[in-house]
């Protein structure tokens, strides 16, 4: 059994159910857990070989939750002729989906190696992703890979199986490279499900069936999906409320929401993302199915399309979460940057339309306690003796932050954090500390990532 002290933290912010903050506290971690909370735990009382490390002047927090993300996109970042601005949705998925189709089984677990660091570093302890993309020559042990290389850098991982099912042909936007037959689908999520699923309290890996988007798969892909879910109790995911509800009322007669809870695709065990061009009654579906959503506010800026209604969604119960969402429309993996955009984002809009934008402190649980409460994972995303260990840490003594400390829960969406973190700890190991993966190289698993880019990306850009 392992033990850390943090001792003489300056700040413990824990986004519990009180919001507490604890000032000038020790925070005890004993193995996988907290164990204690408390002024001045006295060392001669901790357990043997127990690590001190002085937190004097140091922040902490819960470690964050991303709850939408599409890790092989990074591959295709910062290219200009992918940029949105220069071409219609169509004539840019036209582009971009072709380059997905070309990505290889290595593509994807270096891609996830990048993603994951990423997040690492600026405080993610939790992510899901949404990997939709299965080329036919890149085989179906893509989300294997990803469950390797959450292993390797010690992230706390839920796997979404994602896929897409309708042709071109009958209207989707998929390549046909890129486009599984439900049976094929749904065989490789019970795959999945049976090979990597653990439902036990603080489990490492999960897994979720995550049909990509409505308009791009068959009804039946979904009704499956719902009954595999329930069967297997695992949870489900989808896009939804991004455009595309004129387009799916004209095949189906309903908007996207209304066909999902048609199809029972709502409830606790359902989680969406975007939702973006929702009305008020979808968003009152919503809050009384217990459907949660995942808020990925850096995409608005990309793709220039209405601001999430988030203060309506919180006014009205909805279980709201944050995502980082994939490269094709955030060129970054940074979860603690998006909580400052969903804030400022939802300040502008109520400076033009007067809605009421929830406290700071707010968009902080949404990506804390609300990924935990969205993800079923009731022991993250809050500090409390029996929660998980996983959270990061501020050094707060640096120009950053003059002026800042007087509110640590308000600190990250109203200053925002623009440097990595001093230090990320999941299910009681540190995984990222002064500028470092303890035991792993970064610039070789650069490098080696790079490789993969140069190789499979730029010969067709």
């Amino acid at each position: 059994m392992s033990s850390l002290l943090f001792k003489s933290c300056d700040a413990i912010v824990t986004c519990d159910e009180h919001r507490t903050t604890h000032r000038h506290a020790d925070l005890l971690i004993t193995d996988t857990t907290i164990a204690r909370i408390a002024s001045n735990i006295p060392e001669d009382s901790l357990p043997p070989n127990t690590e001190v490390i002085d937190a004097t002047g140091h922040f902490i927090y819960p470690g964050l939750i991303n709850t939408h993300h599409h890790f092989f996109q990074v591959f295709v970042r910062n290219h200009a002729h992918l940029d949105w601005t220069k071409y219609s949705v169509i004539e840019w998925l036209d582009r971009i989906y072709p380059l997905f189709s070309k990505l290889d089984e290595d593509c994807f677990y270096h891609s996830s190696l990048v993603a994951m660091s990423e997040l690492i570093k600026h405080g993610c302890t939790t992510a899901f992703d949404h990997q939709y993309n299965f080329p036919r020559h890149a085989g179906k042990y893509l989300i294997d890979r990803q469950f390797d290389a959450a292993e390797r850098l010690g992230m706390r991982f839920h796997a979404g199986r994602g896929g897409n099912t309708l042709p071109k042909s009958e209207g989707s936007t998929i390549p046909e490279e890129m486009r599984e037959t439900t049976d094929e689908f749904i065989k490789d999520c019970e795959r999945v499900i049976d090979l990597y699923h653990d439902s036990s309290t603080g489990s490492m890996r999960q897994v979720a069936i995550a049909p990509c988007q409505p308009v791009n798969c068959y009804r039946d892909t979904f009704t499956e999906s719902v009954a595999l879910a329930r069967d297997k109790g695992v949870m489900l995911h989808s896009h939804v409320g991004e455009g595309e509800s004129v387009v799916l009322q004209e095949r189906t007669g309903m908007r996207t929401v209304d066909w999902c809870e048609s199809i029972g695709f709502v409830g606790n065990d359902v989680w969406l993302a975007h939702c973006w061009e929702l009305n008020a009654n979808e968003i009152n579906t919503l809050a009384s199915t217990g459907t949660g959503v995942s808020h990925c506010p850096e995409p608005v800026y990309l793709v220039g399309a209405e601001v999430t209604p988030l203060a309506q969604m919180h006014g009205a119960g909805v279980r709201l979460s944050l995502g980082v969402d994939g490269a094709a429309s955030n060129d970054n993996s940074n979860l603690m940057h998006c909580i400052h955009s969903a804030y400022m984002l939802q300040a502008l809009v109520n400076a033009q339309h007067q809605f009421a934008v929830p406290q700071p402190s707010e968009f902080l649980d949404m990506a804390t306690r609300g990924g935990a409460s969205v993800l079923q994972r009731p022991e993250l995303g809050s500090l409390a003796p029996g929660q998980a260990a996983d959270l990061f840490m501020l050094d707060t003594r640096k120009m950053d932050y003059v002026g800042a400390l007087h509110d640590p829960a308000s600190l990250i969406a109203k200053v925002g954090v623009s440097t990595p973190v001093d230090l990320t700890l999941i299910n009681g190991r540190i995984v990222w500390r002064d500028g470092e993966f303890p035991g792993l190289d970064e610039q070789a698993m650069a490098q080696e990532a790079q490789r993969h880019v140069e190789r499979v990306v730029y010969p067709h850009v």
